[in-house]
């Protein structure tokens, strides 16, 4: 494909990640920030409990009552909750989608062509559901999204490690199916090839759930088994509506942009610019 085309295409797959992080950022907002007010909400009631059991340095000199206060002003907080609720979150999720939706139209640019004569719109949803099961469903089902602050802190540095890590096997694993896919295909059929790729895939999943570590002090023992799983089932929302959105806005601008290089081309007897470089 031409630079210029993949130029458009980036901008408009950037803007079209800016888009659906407004859509996402308002399920985060709604349905996100309750599970999380409510996580913090257990973590300061244990940690009052904590302060209030715990004997006090100065229990002979009558400064026995000290030691909740000192313990509740220990730590202040650079940014208040109501500001990380609100600017941040939207900051955090727009730059999020604005980042993905640029990779998204890079593979995008790559895919269309290669992964059957689909139109523009169809390889959008198609780049849009591989991107959401690759990098985000296949690490979420292993290592499941916990709110924060309700893990051992000590572990939090491996336990980063262990879902980016999921994520790099992921994305291989899928760039292989495909891979396996597009060679099967001459002998199977489209349909047959893409059913062996995807069991493939399945199975290569599976076994790296098995072989990798579990998360097992991911979360505290005595946390609220359904505040956990509102929190879980919130940020698996969150990303499958930055997808979907993104998939629908980018698949319209996409086909407006490649329709109008091809008109274009036509109309100065050019031959129009390939689907794929």
């Amino acid at each position: 494909m031409y630079a210029s085309t993949v130029r458009g295409l980036l901008v408009r797959g950037m803007l079209a990640g800016l888009i659906a992080g407004l859509f996402a950022f308002a399920v985060a907002y709604v349905v996100g920030e309750p599970p999380v007010r409510g996580s913090i909400a257990v973590e300061e009631a244990q940690a009052a409990k904590d302060a209030a059991g715990a004997p006090s340095a100065h229990a002979g000199h009558g400064g026995g009552d000290a030691a909740p206060a000192e313990a509740a002003h220990e730590e202040e907080e650079l940014v208040s909750r109501p500001v990380q609720s609100t600017f941040g979150l939207a900051t955090g999720v727009l730059v999020y989608g604005v980042a993905l939706g640029g990779i998204a139209s890079l593979a995008f640019s790559f895919a269309l062509g290669r992964v059957g004569g689909f139109s523009p719109r169809a390889t959008a949803a198609l780049t849009a559901a591989g991107a959401f099961a690759t990098v985000y469903l296949v690490p979420f089902l292993k290592y499941p999204a916990t709110p924060p602050a309700v893990g051992n802190p000590d572990t939090i540095g491996q336990r980063t490690t262990l879902f980016f890590l999921m994520i790099l096997l992921s994305v291989l694993l899928g760039v292989g199916a495909i891979i396996l896919g597009r060679r099967l295909a001459p002998r199977l059929g489209n349909w047959n090839a893409t059913l062996a790729a995807g069991g493939a895939f399945v199975v290569a999943a599976a076994l790296a759930f098995v072989f990798l570590p579990d998360n097992s002090d991911a979360v505290q023992p005595g946390f609220p088994a359904a505040l956990l799983w509102e929190f879980r089932i919130a940020s698996l929302a969150v990303q499958l509506v930055l997808w979907a959105a993104f998939a629908i806005v980018f698949g319209v601008l996409a086909q407006r942009l490649l329709a109008a290089r091809a008109d274009g081309a036509e109309a100065t007897g050019r031959q129009p610019e390939p689907a794929a470089g």
